[in-house]
């Protein structure tokens, strides 16, 4: 069998995911696109393969924050898992690529009758919380450098590659701070060779020093080894 780019299904035993394999439908999200906004009802679930999503959290007045971001590890759309029909916070395609749709409803469905797909979600959920609270912790105690490292390196690890799309101006929304900010440590970063910045394109150049200024907030998603 091919191999399964998302971590969380790739984790599953072979029976269990050839059990959910004809109601998953390869689709491409795009860059900019909203998956769900808050409030709203969730109609699909989504597991990425190797494109990003950040879920935000809106602030009146203010543009909203990322609390967290789901790629490769995980699953768009996990409320569902918690009997609950409606996001909290809109889900943002961040980094353009390939995903798994599932609808609603067949989701439901396979949640009730597969318990090492509960397994996992309730992993994969667990690991989402510690994310979110870290991340409040994080932009709260540490300084715009620690936290513009700690994030693309995180982007890193769920998108699979060392280049990715972003813009300075969506940087500074994502962490909360102004756009200056933002330029003044990537500009640090580059004189550093630690990452390049060309035309809205990121490309890390030197994963253990952009390590070495993170905050001790990182930390690289622990993979999940297939079960029997």
């Amino acid at each position: 069998m091919a191999a399964i780019p998302n971590v969380l299904l790739a984790a599953l035993p072979r029976k269990a995911y050839q059990q959910l394999l004809p109601g998953l439908t390869p689709v491409t999200l795009t860059f900019g696109n909203v998956l769900y906004e808050p409030d709203a009802p969730i109609r699909d679930v989504f597991f990425p393969s190797a494109c990003l999503v950040s879920l935000l959290a809106p602030v009146a007045g203010h543009s909203a924050l990322e609390v967290g971001m789901v790629g490769r590890e995980g699953m768009v759309g996990v409320p569902l898992a918690l009997g609950i029909a409606a996001s909290p916070v809109r889900a943002l395609v961040q980094g353009e690529g390939p995903a798994l749709q599932m609808t609603r409803a067949r989701f439901l469905s396979e949640l009730r009758r597969s318990l090492p797909l509960q397994r996992g979600l309730h992993a994969y959920i667990h690991a989402l919380m510690g994310q979110i609270m870290q991340t409040a912790v994080c932009n709260r105690f540490h300084v715009v450098e620690a936290r513009l490292a700690r994030w693309l390196l995180m982007t890193r690890d769920r998108v699979g590659t060392e280049e990715f799309r972003m813009t300075q101006a969506f940087l500074s929304s994502m962490l909360g701070v102004r756009r200056e900010g933002v330029t003044e440590a990537a500009s640090g970063f580059q004189r550093q060779h630690l990452i390049q910045y060309r035309r809205g394109k990121i490309r890390i150049l030197d994963h253990p020093g952009l390590e070495a200024a993170s905050c001790s907030c990182y930390r690289p998603p622990r993979v999940r080894r297939r079960g029997r």
